[in-house]
């Protein structure tokens, strides 16, 4: 079974056990969150509908920051050269447990 979950923005394929990166989550380290589900698979049947009873339960391994982004523009005979940089605050979540609550 698995589920794609709308989160940070963006949406996971996820099954138990899997650990994914997500945008910061406001909770402690070790507290199980709920992420929202957008459809369900349970052995080849897909699942859109009746997706309020559906839960994705995950626990909260982490808070650490992403990689650095260089963001650089040149103009080539004006002077003209900006440096921007840019580190995403991430969260690091193991999902625990997937259930269709049919």
């Amino acid at each position: 079974m698995y589920a794609i979950v709308k989160a940070g923005g963006r949406q996971e394929k996820v099954q138990e056990g899997d650990i994914i990166e997500l945008d910061r989550v406001q909770a402690e380290i070790g507290q199980s969150i709920d992420l929202a589900v957008v459809l369900l698979v349970n052995n080849g049947s897909v699942t859109a509908d009746g997706l309020d009873k559906a839960s994705v339960k995950a626990e909260l391994l982490e808070h650490f920051r992403g990689p650095k982004i260089d963001i650089l523009r040149y103009k080539n005979k004006t002077g003209y050269r900006r440096r921007q940089g840019h580190r995403s605050e991430l969260s690091r979540v193991k999902i625990t447990k997937i259930t269709a609550g049919k």
